[in-house]
């Protein structure tokens, strides 16, 4: 498999809901660092997986709306735990739409997955990878 990668970051507020949580539940800030791997069995005729400045700028857009913001107070995600596993699959939605709208310089047929990895601290990460 080929594989590019592109890393942006956030800095967010959340809280969580329920005791397994401990002192999260209350308001606190996070800085993650977010990995999207592009995955693909072939290379296109370029001799790319995507457009790497497509990639950037996709991953780029997908952050905006919640670099910098309380996510308790976004309506989309009323009612849920944004834990790092519930934002890997969120922002690999994301990509996903992007990817099947053509916006990566490849027809999103072509790609085999997406990977988004979240970065919490140096010693803990989760991800989400799935087929397109």
């Amino acid at each position: 498999m080929f594989t590019v990668e592109v890393r942006d970051h956030i800095m967010i507020a959340h809280s969580f809901r329920g005791q397994v949580f401990g002192p999260a539940q209350a308001l606190h800030g996070a800085t993650f660092v977010v990995d999207a791997a592009f995955i693909a069995k072939t290379l296109d005729e370029n001799g790319i997986v995507v457009d790497i400045g497509c990639a950037l700028d996709v991953l780029k857009a997908t952050l905006k709306p919640l670099n910098y913001s309380n996510l308790d107070d976004n309506p989309e995600f009323k009612g849920m735990n944004t834990t790092t596993e519930f934002l890997t699959k969120y922002i690999f939605d994301q990509l996903a739409a992007a990817a099947r709208s053509g916006t990566l310089g490849r027809d999103s047929k072509e790609l085999h997955a997406i990977r988004v990895t979240i970065s919490e601290s140096h010693v803990a990460r989760a991800w989400y990878e799935a087929a397109l």
